[in-house]
């Protein structure tokens, strides 16, 4: 296929083919949480969760076309063995471990919960066997799942959405009261670190094989088309991400009159679709979950079932995306609190590391993509990185906790951020120093 037979309109269905992708059940429920406590702060909350929350995703998907369209060649700029461990690790994280699983387990408690009399065991096996019977039949042919998605899902979503946060905003429920805890002082950095752990920079790194694969199929090859195509489609899908950031973040503010401070998204998003909309405002609400969940499901299915059969190609595609499948599903029936403090941990661990590599791969050319700087920025944040899952795991919580808080930054949760720059600058010494670089250039 010709590369001009690319189109705008290519682009657009993609991007909101990612958007979908992005947008978890997770995502609906972070915003209205940080609304009500930021109060009058709010705007300054969610500019910071902007950041985070959309602005390194966006660069995470710039980064994978850069390098390729390949979490794997990005990974092994640090080294052979890094490039196989770290891309396992990412994953494994927010794959089966977790990331699909918390699909089905959201989609059950906030999309279908509300509706019965009493939950159990037998209701949560019965939604999420057809849950993910319907993602994995979605999966199985990938080179479908833009039209699936981009074309049908993603419209729906939108107009529920969009019905849901016009309503709270030209009829607010009440007025935002001051902020509370730490926004009180510092919304900004509070909304940055709360965007930091949507954990969606990852999921980028897994979702851009999707994005890179679907615009190779449509015919750009060319490297620097692939970044330049891969930026708008950034852009189209952070554009949708801001808009329900900022309404849900809005409605939240608005809400604690109404319903209380209440710890959970869910139950704030609830409560504002009843007041709003009665009984037809559940039902909407329900059905953005599910969607949201389903969409993220199936693409984090298909992104793990392609690096698989990439990874190891005896294995074909159907074959890596029914295993996926079947255990994200033994995995969700574990419930929700369960599969959190399973996992959480281990996305710590692997977060700020994912950060520095998509830095490193954006200013890649700057530094001539010198090994050392690579290895040296990636032990530095993998230093704090360690300990802060350490303690958050609650393993050697005292020598954890006192490794984190020997660096600046850590009151914000960003403690890897000096070691990290310490490490890339060591690396360019001691390359300088002893002449040893590997660069790419």
């Amino acid at each position: 296929m010709k590369q001009n037979n690319y189109s705008f309109k290519d682009t657009l269905i993609i991007g909101l083919m990612m958007f979908a992708l992005f947008l978890g059940a997770g995502n609906l429920i972070f915003p209205p949480a940080l609304g009500q406590e930021a109060g009058t702060s709010v705007w300054p909350a969610i500019t910071g969760f902007l950041i985070t929350g959309v602005g390194l995703p966006v660069l995470a998907i710039i980064a994978v076309a850069k390098s390729g369209g390949d979490l794997q060649q990005i990974s092994k700029r640090v080294g052979s063995v890094f490039g196989l461990l770290f891309p396992l690790a990412v994953y494994l994280a927010i794959g089966p471990l977790f990331g699909i699983p918390r699909t089905g387990s959201v989609g059950y408690e906030i999309g279908v919960l509300p509706y019965l009399a009493e939950g159990g065991v037998l209701s949560l096996f019965l939604f999420t066997l057809v849950f993910f019977s319907l993602s994995y039949w979605l999966s199985l042919n990938p080179s479908k799942l833009v039209s699936r998605i981009g074309k049908i899902l993603t419209p729906i979503l939108v107009v529920v959405l969009s019905v849901l946060t016009f309503s709270g905003v030209f009829s607010p429920p009440g007025e935002a009261l001051s902020p509370t805890g730490t926004y009180e002082s510092f919304p900004f950095f509070t909304g940055f670190q709360e965007g930091y752990f949507t954990m969606d920079a990852i999921a980028a790194l897994v979702f851009g094989i999707i994005v890179i694969t679907r615009m190779k199929e449509r015919g750009l090859t060319d490297r620097k088309a692939l970044t330049q195509k891969a930026f708008q489609v950034g852009l189209i899908a952070g554009t949708g991400l801001i808009f329900v950031y900022l309404s849900l973040a809005y409605l939240g503010s608005t809400s604690v009159s109404l319903l209380g401070y209440q710890e959970n998204g869910g139950v704030i998003l609830t409560g504002l679709s009843q007041f709003l909309l009665g009984g037809t405002g559940l039902i909407l609400l329900s059905t953005v979950i599910t969607i949201a969940c389903l969409t993220t499901s199936v693409g984090l299915i298909s992104a793990f079932g392609e690096y698989v059969q990439k990874t190891f190609k005896a294995v074909p595609y159907w074959a890596a995306t029914a295993a996926v499948t079947v255990f994200s599903f033994v995995m969700a029936n574990m419930g929700l609190t369960q599969l959190i403090q399973f996992s959480l941990p281990m996305l710590v661990m692997i977060y700020p590391v994912a950060i520095v590599l998509i830095i490193l791969t954006l200013f890649d050319e700057l530094f001539k993509g010198r090994k050392e700087i690579y290895v040296g920025s990636v032990a530095g944040a993998a230093l704090v990185s360690i300990a802060d899952g350490l303690a958050t795991a609650g393993i050697f919580p005292q020598i954890s906790t006192a490794i984190i808080y020997m660096f600046p930054l850590a009151e914000i949760g960003i403690a890897w951020l000096i070691p990290s720059i310490i490490g890339g600058v060591a690396g360019y010494v001691f390359q300088t120093v002893f002449h040893t670089s590997t660069s790419r250039a």
